[in-house]
C-alpha cells in the first residue's frame, strides 16, 4: 500500500474507494476511545475535517498534552514520525500531526476494507 503524501491525495483516495465515511467513523471511534470530545459528522466536507482536526490537535498540544499523547497512542501514530517533526512552530506541528493521524486512520480503514 502506497500512503498518500498530501491531504488532498488522501481524500481523493478515500473518495475513489468510497471509504471517506469509514475514515470519519474510524476517527470518531478513536477520539471516543481517547475520551476527547470531538465528533465529526459523516457528511463533513474534507476542508472542514482538516480545519477541525487541526484546531483540536493544536488545542490538545497547548492545553492537554497528556490527552494528546494518549490520542497518538490509541490511533497508533508511529512515534519516530512524530519525533521527526520540528516542534519550533506549534501551529505547523499540529498541522503535520493532523496529517499523520489521518494517514494512520486511512491505513486502518484501507486494510480493513481490502483484507
Amino acid at each position: 500500500m502506497q500512503l498518500p503524501s498530501t491531504f488532498e491525495k488522501l481524500i481523493e483516495a478515500a473518495n475513489q474507494s468510497s471509504l471517506y465515511k469509514k475514515l470519519i467513523q474510524q476517527l470518531n471511534k478513536d477520539f471516543l476511545l481517547a475520551n476527547i470530545d470531538l465528533d465529526f459528522h459523516e457528511d463533513i466536507l474534507p476542508t472542514s475535517l482538516k480545519l477541525l482536526l487541526h484546531e483540536m490537535i493544536y488545542k490538545l498540544i497547548q492545553e492537554k498534552f497528556t490527552e494528546y499523547l494518549n490520542l497518538l497512542y490509541i490511533i497508533d501514530v508511529p512515534e519516530q514520525q512524530v519525533k521527526a517533526l520540528s516542534g519550533d512552530d506549534v501551529l505547523k506541528l499540529s498541522e503535520e500531526v493532523s496529517f499523520l493521524i489521518l494517514k494512520r486512520e486511512w491505513q486502518k480503514v484501507w486494510f480493513r476494507n481490502n483484507f
